[in-house]
């Protein structure tokens, strides 16, 4: 298994870039001629059911993997309050991906600052529902401290690297370090803006970089409204395969 994996939010084939990608069954299966990653953010929308996550699993090959969006009633509109009913909902679908699964990503508002209490009961619920990997991507400064640092040691939870990014600091991987997890979202449009090859340059010696050796480096473009995504990845690719 590689150490890095790169891919989109989504597994849309754009025109333009159906080039990159060999024949397939399905644009899942075209898609992972190409990419060994692919984010499923339609489940912060809405459930899929278990019988879905399987066929996902069952049209990719074995090396691929997927992370996972959790639903924004558990981030949004419950503030991880009062989820054990939708976190057994949602673990029992996305549990069909079996071993596909790399990583579930949490995805918080800008507006949910860290509070200790709340977030350390919501993250002892879901530890003893799931003990495989876990990223966070907060965008409120209170989760990039040290209480919050210590907070993720303790649950074993990464970090996410995103850009835009509201500091520095967000711009960088944290948290666990079994996991390193960026997402970069078009800058200085979020989901519109190319990346240049000096910034894609970049991030791939971040990505060499930026984790301790075993670790499993995840790269997900989701600059995908002008179809930029595809082609940074694939690019992104290349520069890490040298």
């Amino acid at each position: 298994m590689k150490s890095f994996l790169v891919g989109c939010a989504g597994w849309s084939i754009p025109r333009q870039h159906a080039h990159l990608f060999g024949e397939g069954d399905s644009m899942l299966a075209r898609y992972a001629t190409r990419f060994d990653l692919a984010e499923v953010n339609s489940s912060f929308y809405r459930p899929h059911q278990r019988k879905t996550w399987e066929r996902w699993a069952a049209a990719v090959p074995a090396r691929f993997r997927f992370t996972t969006k959790m639903p924004k009633e558990i981030s949004h509109e419950r503030a991880l309050r009062g989820c054990v009913a939708c976190l057994q909902k949602f673990l029992g679908e996305v549990g069909g991906l079996g071993d596909k699964l790399a990583c579930l990503l949490l995805q918080l508002p800008r507006s949910r600052l860290l509070e200790v209490r709340v977030a350390a009961n919501f993250f002892t619920q879901l530890r003893k529902r799931y003990d495989g990997a876990l990223a966070i991507e907060p965008r409120h400064a209170s989760w990039f401290s040290a209480q919050a640092d210590a907070l993720l040691d303790e649950f074993e939870i990464a970090r996410v690297a995103a850009d835009p990014a509201l500091s520095e600091v967000a711009a960088r991987p944290g948290g666990d370090e079994a996991i390193r997890y960026w997402r970069w979202h078009g800058s200085p449009r979020m989901y519109y803006s190319d990346y240049g090859e000096a910034s894609l340059r970049i991030l791939a010696r971040d990505v060499r970089a930026r984790a301790p050796r075993g670790s499993r480096r995840l790269v997900i473009f989701d600059n995908t409204a002008h179809a930029f995504a595809t082609a940074n990845a694939a690019r992104l690719q290349e520069l890490l395969e040298r």
